[in-house]
């Protein structure tokens, strides 16, 4: 194997001692006295028979030996056994190399672990490259046992989204939300945009309606292992995207002549001109239609619950609608017709019709037309609002995506929680079972792409339908931030995605990003990683920061998120001098 001009090939019998003296040169380099290298020195000789027992991998550039590791034992488990360095070499991406082929080598031969003895000024490589800490740190000088995942095969869903290559990715968030009669739009639309950078697992071109810092995706970049990345940062009046591209040939013929499957984060007429693909097919966005297909989806999923609900034609029949449930005691949701993130959705408890507030409050946030008044779900709060995500792939094939936990305050998303274990079996099976159903309907009507379900659970645990999203979401970032993960450090990811995290202090976008940067180191010697996913919003009035967490373990995504919001709340005390900043610091 070849990268960047450095050859992994096998070691040989006859190199056995100049790759011994090579790994005593690396520890030394740590600054280690005499003493303690002369003990170390039988534990770093290697044999000519260790070339193959040990499966000895050596880096070479130009005929000059880089570095050395072996992988010792069998499965289902072995070790990362030796990695080192020559230290003119070292910081050069030569480590970087020898790993990922070591764990590569691992997985080949059906390992599902390997297990390190790291030196201890090894550790922050070894936790950088996806690696967690068995045990607690040690002193200097003596080993840190840590664990380490083979990459897996890819799911299903990301060649059928991508062709399991590179992408670009058109961040027309508001276009797409905007040609739906009475739309409502969540406020800061276009800092959403910056998601569109996550709606594939390795973008190659990044389209914006927004300026974001070139530090910012190339620090996402270098965790996900993207590479390079090129990103267009464009005025586009209204958040009118696609036709602000249009508008510049030279930009419209880059993406045309890139030869890459290009990603809306949702498709519409102008975005169309971009794309090949077959006509929109978008009817189910529409939160009646959307009903309509559950209801006739629902028997045969004796599982799920679906709501009553009804159209309404005015703000006064609205009303009459809403006295005559909150007269038998009943809660209701009402709905416009199209909405994102829970913006065009209120539940009116029944004192807040009679009273008249809440009626009033509805009345003037929403559409006159395309009104819904759907009954209310009361539920349990642990597994309230599960989602599930598809893509129907070119060929029409509908490819499971995951399921989901979402965090959602109100009717406000503020993100999801994705991965292993996350919803029981049984919510999973049928949540996958019901949302695969309506995968298959839409594909039958020649819709082409993403597209998720999302639910609320009864007090018996059941879920109840209660939109489709024909498009990128909020979740669909944690499904890709996790798919890249698990492709690129192996195992098997929980991923948490943030969208509005406050932050203690409005901060320009270079201080936002120094301030992550040193969140992201403490949550890595957590075992978690952490990528900012929306850094625009952080001078507004009121300000925020989006975030991605994923770790291997939902105490430490739990610890990690802790740490986060009580970062961002600490920068508060930047301008008060408090005791609590001055011991973040």
């Amino acid at each position: 194997m070849t990268i960047n001009g450095v050859r992994i090939r096998a070691g040989r019998p006859e190199e056995a001692a100049a790759l011994s003296a090579l790994a005593l040169r690396s520890k030394a380099h740590w600054g280690y006295d005499d003493a303690y290298l002369a003990a170390c020195a039988d534990e770093l000789r290697l044999t000519p028979g260790d070339m193959t027992d040990r499966r000895v991998r050596v880096a070479e550039a130009g005929g000059r030996i880089l570095g050395v590791a072996t992988l010792d034992g069998e499965p289902p488990h072995a070790e990362l056994g030796m990695l080192f360095v020559d230290p003119p070499s070292i910081g050069r991406g030569v480590g970087r190399l020898l790993y990922r082929h070591v764990l590569a080598e691992a997985g080949r031969i059906g390992c599902d672990g390997v297990t390190i003895a790291a030196d201890s000024h090894a550790e922050p490589f070894y936790l950088a490259m996806g690696a967690r800490c068995a045990d607690a740190s040690p002193s200097v000088g003596q080993l840190v046992r840590m664990e380490a995942w083979p990459a897996g095969a890819g799911p299903s869903w990301v060649p059928a989204w991508t062709g399991d290559g590179r992408s670009v990715h058109l961040g027309n968030v508001a276009e797409f939300h905007a040609q739906f009669p009475g739309a409502a739009l969540a406020d800061g639309v276009l800092h959403y945009a910056c998601l569109a950078a996550f709606a594939g697992p390795h973008p190659a071109l990044v389209v914006l309606p927004l300026t974001v810092e070139a530090a910012w995706i190339r620090g996402v970049a270098r965790q996900l292992e993207w590479g390079e990345v090129e990103v267009h940062c464009i005025d586009a009046p209204g958040g009118a995207l696609s036709q602000a591209i249009l508008d510049r040939p030279a930009l419209t013929q880059r993406i045309r002549n890139a030869g890459l499957p290009v990603l809306p984060w949702g498709r519409t007429e102008a975005a169309e001109r971009l794309i090949s693909g077959p006509p929109l097919r978008l009817g189910h966005e529409s939160k009646a239609a959307s009903h309509r297909l559950f209801r006739r989806l629902a028997p045969a999923h004796p599982g799920i619950r679906v709501p009553a609900q009804e159209p309404v034609r005015s703000r006064r029949e609205l009303a009459r609608a809403l006295a005559a449930r909150a007269s038998a005691g009943l809660t209701s949701v009402v709905k416009g017709e199209y909405g994102v993130g829970g913006s065009a959705t209120f539940v009116l408890a029944p004192e807040d019709v009679l009273s008249g507030g809440g009626t009033r409050a509805a009345a003037r946030r929403l559409p006159g037309e395309g009104l819904l008044v759907e009954e209310y779900v009361a539920g349990a709060d642990l597994y309230r609002n599960p989602t599930f995500d598809g893509v129907i792939a070119e060929d029409g094939t509908v490819h499971v995506v995951g399921t989901g936990l979402m965090e959602v305050t109100g009717t406000a998303y503020q993100g999801v929680t994705v991965g292993p274990g996350v919803l029981p079996a049984e919510l999973t099976a049928t949540a996958v079972a019901f949302g695969t159903a309506v995968g298959e309907v839409l594909s039958a009507e020649g819709y082409r792409g993403w597209y998720d379900v999302d639910f609320v659970t009864d007090t018996a645990g059941r879920p109840a339908p209660t939109e489709i999203n024909l498009r990128l979401t909020g979740p669909a970032v944690a499904f890709v931030v996790q798919a890249r993960l698990d492709r690129v450090r192996g195992g098997r990811h929980l991923v948490r995605t943030l969208d509005c995290l406050p932050l203690g202090a409005r901060l320009p976008a270079p201080a936002l990003l120094e301030h992550l940067d040193g969140l992201a180191r403490r949550c890595r010697a957590q075992g978690a990683v952490l990528l900012a996913t929306i850094p625009t919003a952080s001078l507004d009035p009121v300000p925020y920061v989006g975030v991605a967490l994923a770790a291997r373990s939902r105490q430490a995504l739990d610890e990690a998120e802790a740490l986060v919001r009580f970062g961002n709340g600490a920068l508060g005390g930047m301008f008060t001098g408090s005791a609590s900043a001055a011991t973040w610091a």
